[in-house]
């Protein structure tokens, strides 16, 4: 037998000489060692801001939260609020103001602190973990969104009627946009109609889940509506301020989370019959909705997945202190059988949730909220079913306690539950980052591909 002296190659296909590989286009991530958007260090003006917002929460804030909803207990309206309680959360919003501790959240933006998405996450990893830290601060959802929005398109005269009252913790605000009898996650199906009649719109139509509808602080609405059916598909709707006050705005009652109504924020059902607002109530433009939409979505999803992280780190904290003050089989709960592991991946899970929020809002920085959308859906996708399941583990811990009014944890889980469908639920999202990963792909010679497929000694299927 004749051996020959060549050896056959291990390599399967890798050699340099033997597989050229075709790069895709560039993706989220570009491959660049040296690329700034990895750099994710909250710039050092910040810092002292960031101390500030903790110390106030843990000494201002944290005491009094539980006497804020004992405030609210038996209040003789259940869509108002209790003796006492709304002066006490004003006086912390006052002494906040005076601290300075306000606006963070509007980036660059003269009417607020001008941070960056990634300064403002840090802060608001810390305001999630309060359930009303956010308010204290004049940094709640919905009122967030609507601000930026109104910062952004609005004019002079709407930013003087409703920006400043909102930007000064006066008023509180909704945004409309779900509807009941279509799939809202595909916002071109959205049938609230606004017909031009002079220089009015007459709305005609249906919300439904209308967060902080119910709050009567609640003065002002931005709805989202069609307002021209036979043109292209993202130019026929709008988005028009509201008044809550104008004839017509009708409260059908509250929609139930979980089986609880969030009174007095509430997410409401709303009915729209013959309501008229001028036509200076527009805005940007007709036909500019989801322009419009790219203002706001963006920053509200991150900000949310921002919280989210905060809700998480009080979870896991809840976890452990009951896992060390509770005994089961002879061990604290806390060492017993798979719980090590349990609180383990809960924190490294929390840590990977933490870099891509932290990720995203650098990309919204350095790209624009546009360009970054397939980071925004990647944290809108990930970190609220994360979240979630830290908080489930936590219930566990805490067994019947857990689901129970005598820890948050019944009110986080609720929360981050019902986030999976806000802002899009989060079927969209994979959606967003699976096309924006196969079209990197698509284009590329099919032959060449081939070709590399068989070097690598993968089957390609039949020519």
């Amino acid at each position: 037998m004749t051996h020959s002296s060549a050896r056959p190659s291990n390599n399967r296909g890798w050699e340099t000489n033997n597989y050229a590989r075709t790069m895709p286009k560039s993706g989220m991530h570009s491959g660049i060692a040296t690329d700034d958007a990895m750099n994710l260090a909250m710039s050092a003006k910040v810092v002292p801001l960031y101390e500030a917002v903790v110390k106030f929460i843990n000494e201002e804030v944290e005491p009094v939260t539980a006497e804020f909803y004992r405030l609210g207990e038996g209040r003789a309206e259940h869509w108002g609020y209790g003796e006492g309680q709304l002066e006490l959360l004003d006086s912390l919003k006052a002494k906040a103001k005076k601290a300075g501790l306000w606006n963070f959240f509007l980036p660059n933006a003269e009417t607020g602190e001008g941070l960056s998405n990634l300064d403002y996450a840090y802060i608001a990893v810390e305001l999630g973990k309060n359930p009303i830290a956010s308010e204290t601060m004049n940094c709640s959802a919905p009122d967030t969104g609507n601000m930026e929005v109104l910062e952004r398109v609005g004019t002079p005269e709407q930013k003087k009627r409703w920006l400043e009252p909102l930007l000064a913790g006066e008023i509180r605000s909704a945004y409309a946009m779900t509807e009941p009898d279509v799939a809202s996650s595909d916002a071109k199906n959205l049938e609230c109609r606004a017909v031009l009649d002079g220089d009015e719109w007459v709305i005609n139509g249906e919300k439904y889940y209308i967060s902080g509808a119910g709050d009567p602080r609640c003065k002002i609405m931005i709805c989202m509506v069609m307002t021209s059916p036979d043109g292209p598909p993202h130019r026929r709707h709008s988005q028009i301020l509201v008044p809550t006050d104008t004839p017509g705005v009708q409260i059908l009652g509250p929609m139930e989370v979980f089986g609880e109504d969030d009174a007095p924020h509430g997410h409401m059902h709303l009915r729209f019959t013959d309501v008229r607002v001028p036509a200076s109530n527009m805005l940007l433009g007709e036909g500019r909705g989801f322009e419009i939409s790219q203002v706001r979505l963006g920053p509200g999803r991150i900000h949310h997945c921002m919280r989210s992280i905060g809700a998480a780190e009080r979870a896991l904290e809840l976890m452990i202190r009951r896992g060390l003050s509770r005994e089961a089989f002879g061990k604290p709960i806390a060492r017993l059988g798979k719980n090590p592991e349990v609180i383990a991946k809960a924190r490294i899970e929390i840590e990977a949730c933490r870099l891509m929020v932290l990720r995203a809002a650098k990309a919204m920085d350095t790209m624009g909220n546009a360009e970054a959308r397939v980071w925004v859906s990647a944290v809108k996708a990930m970190v609220p079913i994360r979240v979630c399941a830290i908080i489930d583990e936590a219930i566990q811990f805490h067994g019947a306690t857990g689901v129970s009014q005598w820890t948050p944890l019944a009110r986080l889980y609720a929360s981050q539950r019902t986030l999976r469908l806000a802002d899009g639920p989060d079927e969209v999202h994979w959606h967003v980052v699976g096309r924006n990963e196969i079209s990197r792909y698509e284009g590329e010679d099919n032959d060449t591909t081939r070709q590399a497929r068989e070097r690598m000694g993968m089957f390609s299927g039949p020519a």
